[in-house]
């Protein structure tokens, strides 16, 4: 899986506490082996390591939130093909 700058990501409930009990995180800025985050709800912003943000993602602590956006864009899509 990429990570990709304005990606979002819902945080689970066993992680909360450590991100100040928001619910989701957002990738701002990759730099190198750097990932720079906003927590949702104003609840703050951090940096970790790219691995790490990897780990999270890979234990189901952190979870991709499908964009709106991009999912009515794919069915446009898929409607095209037809």
């Amino acid at each position: 899986m990429t990570i990709e700058v304005g990606t979002k990501y819902q945080i689970s409930k066993e992680i909360k506490s450590i991100y100040n009990s928001a619910d989701t995180l957002t990738v701002t800025r990759l730099n190198g082996a750097t990932v720079q985050f906003t927590l949702g709800d104003g609840k703050g912003y951090g940096a970790m390591p790219k691995q790490h943000l990897e780990y999270l993602l890979k234990r189901t602590d952190l979870t991709e939130v499908t964009n709106k956006r991009m999912m009515l864009k794919s069915e446009q899509s898929e409607k095209d093909i037809v």
